[in-house]
Parts: C-alpha cells; structure tokens; sequence
C-alpha cells in the first residue's frame, strides 16, 4: 500500500478527575464517544476524562476514525507512561476499531496517522514501514496541484469493506483482478513519490480509481462520478475517490499550469478541503 498523510488532525486532552470517579469522555459525535469508551477499556485506564475533537467530516474517506484512533492511544499511552512506539500506537488503534468495536479494516490508515509522510506499506506476517522521502519540490508542487473535495455524502466504510472480502473470498474474478492491479498500482506510486514525479502519481491515481470502482457497485456514486469527470475535462491528470468510497472525498490532481481552471470545474460539486502533508504523524506532550 501507498499512503501521504495530511494534515486533517484529531486531538486528544487527558485530565485527572477526582478520585473514584468513573471515567469521563468529551466529544461531538457518537461514534467518538465509543470509540473513546472502548481505547479507555482497552488500556484499562480509569478516573481520567477524555476530549477528543476532530477537524475533519465524518465518513469522509480520510482514514479519520483510525486517526482519531491513534490519537486516543498516544494520549492514553502518554497519560500512564507507556513508551509506545509508533507501530505499536497504529496496532492498539486497530486493535480497538476491529475487535471492541467490530469494524471491519485494514491498516494502512492507522499507520499513516502513527507514522506521518509518504509511507509504502508492505503485509505479510508483519507490517514493514518504509518512509517515502519527500523533496520541497515535490511537497510543494503536491500541496499546489492537488484538490481534495467533500461530497457532503457519508459512507460506513465497514460495510463495503464487508462485501469486497466477501466477494473476493468468493473468488469472483473481477474483484480479484482489480485488487492486484490496484497492488501493483500502489508500488508505482511509491516509486512516482520517490521520483518526485506528481504527473505520474496523478496518471497512476487515476487508473487506480478505473479498477477500485470495480469492486463493488456501492463504490462509485452519481456525484463522484460528476466530480472526477468535470475534473477530467477541465484537463485534471487524475482522480479518484478515497477511503472505501460510496461518498466522502475525492482527490483530483490538477494539470502543473491548469489548477484554477480544474478548481472552477468542480468547486461546486462539493466542498474544497484545505490542506497541506503532515510528516510529523502522531505527537504528544505532557
């Protein structure tokens, strides 16, 4: 897998409560509150009260709840003195997502959130972490070119996750076909961002969303399909919806002397997100 993390941000504050008092939690939304509930569980943390904010949608397709995850486990790691490292913080958030709470994923979200950067990722028996460097050029010209829009649509990305593996433990050919394209797609793009090459990465951006589409009928909608068409015929080099899809954010990769006019094309189709790459990944302090 291939990943930039980006600087969409959730933040955690622990605080002490009064001796024997059950532990509290602060936040905007449900899903939040259980996911705090079950990381206090998990590290068996108790008296403390735990806000917890986030600066981005929900169900946006931006690995949000696995960098609220990471978020909450550095905190609390933080707050007793664990000298977690960073795999270990993007393990006990999947951990908490997948078996407290029941939600299928993958990793690769919580070790962009951990980790930060450009990352290659590679599964097996265990999880290799390679940092993609990254020059100023390429950062800048990225940061400049790439339009990252919200649908306004949420999606529970679980449930296709859920039938994608169905499908693929199924052996339906096409979801197995797409998947190992879009495998070797991945490591194409890891080789663009070591090359410092943004028209690349946007063709191979691209073709990736041709085969990811094809995994499930719940994955494109009518207005992404909008979205990364009107991108494309205002020259965009690529695009493609992100997360698991059926809503959330799309990324469209403008041409290098081309942005505003891809930039107007699709403006208002949805809602344009600012935002530049994070490298520090997850940080915390006393």
């Amino acid at each position: 897998m291939c990943n930039v993390a980006i600087t969409r941000h959730a933040t955690v504050r622990v605080s002490a409560l009064d001796d024997g008092a059950a532990s509290q939690v602060i936040t905007e939304r449900d899903a939040d509150r259980l996911l705090v509930d079950a990381a206090l569980r998990h590290a068996n943390v108790h008296g403390a009260e735990v806000a917890l904010h986030n600066d981005f949608p929900i169900g946006a397709g931006l690995g949000g709840s696995s960098a609220a995850g990471v978020a909450v486990s550095a905190a609390l790691a933080a707050w007793t003195g664990d000298q977690a490292d960073r795999a270990q913080l993007a393990e006990r958030s999947r951990q908490v997502e997948i078996q407290d709470l029941q939600v299928p994923g993958g990793r690769q979200d919580h070790y962009a959130a951990a980790f930060g950067g450009a990352l290659a990722l590679r599964f097996t028996d265990r999880v290799d972490v390679e940092p993609l460097p990254m020059t100023k050029g390429f950062r800048d010209e990225f940061e400049r070119r790439a339009l990252l829009v919200y649908t306004g649509q949420s999606r529970i990305s679980g449930d296709t996750i859920t039938a994608v593996l169905g499908a693929y433990e199924a052996g339906e050919q096409r979801v197995k076909i797409a998947l190992q394209r879009m495998k070797e797609l991945a490591r194409s793009m890891a080789d663009a961002i070591r090359a410092s090459d943004v028209d690349l990465l946007a063709a191979l951006v691209g073709e990736h969303w041709v085969h990811q589409r094809m995994l499930h009928s719940s994955i494109p909608t009518k207005r992404i399909d909008t979205i990364v068409e009107q991108a494309r015929l205002a020259g965009a080099r690529g695009a493609k919806a992100l997360g698991a899809s059926g809503g959330g954010c799309v990324l469209v990769i403008a041409p290098r002397d081309g942005v505003e006019a891809v930039r107007r094309a699709i403006e208002n189709l949805g809602t344009l997100l600012p935002f530049s790459i994070d490298e520090q990944g997850v940080t915390s302090c006393a």
